[in-house]
Parts: structure tokens; C-alpha cells; sequence
């Protein structure tokens, strides 16, 4: 099981940010491997994680090369590059 993060800076309000999200939640819902997502708002202005749980590493790298990903900076607004992290899970609390 993988972590992935991906930490962003947003040109968009936090309004059109939480809109996005809740449009592209159907396309999430939908991909394999793809455990959980957690949209997450940080303590610094106009800063947002996803927060991924993947079943496998192969999971998350067909994920990379799909059209969702591709289009993560644009929908989102992007400011800068984005900083992304994958962490293995040793193992769950529950």
C-alpha cells in the first residue's frame, strides 16, 4: 500500500477549488487501484493536498499516465510546480 501526496499552490478561490474537486470526485471514484482520496485544505493560503491510498505501486503509476492526472494543474489553477510525495505504508493502525 502507497501514499501519494500532492501539495499545490491555487490561482483559484477556495470556492471554485472546493467545486473542482467535488466535480472530479466521480472520476476518482472510479479508478483502480485508487483506495482513498482525502482533499485537504493546509494552513497555508491557497495551499491544497491530495492525499491518495493506492492498492500497488502498478496502481498508482496506470493512474499517472491517464488523462485525470494529466489534468490536475490545469483544472486546479497551479501556481508553480507541485510538490509530490509516495511513502510505503508499513502497516495500519486498524
Amino acid at each position: 500500500m502507497l501514499i501519494h501526496t500532492v501539495e499545490f499552490e491555487s490561482a483559484l478561490t477556495f470556492e471554485e477549488v472546493t467545486k473542482v474537486a467535488k466535480d472530479r470526485k466521480p472520476d476518482y471514484e472510479a479508478v483502480p487501484g485508487l483506495i482513498q482520496k482525502y482533499y485537504v485544505k493546509t494552513d497555508k493560503p491557497n495551499r491544497y493536498q491530495g492525499v491518495m491510498i493506492w492498492d500497488t505501486p502498478a496502481a498508482l503509476q496506470a493512474f499517472r499516465e491517464t488523462n485525470l492526472a494529466s489534468t490536475v494543474g490545469p483544472s486546479y489553477a497551479v501556481v508553480g510546480a507541485p510538490q509530490v510525495n509516495v511513502s510505503e505504508v508499513m502497516f495500519p493502525l486498524r
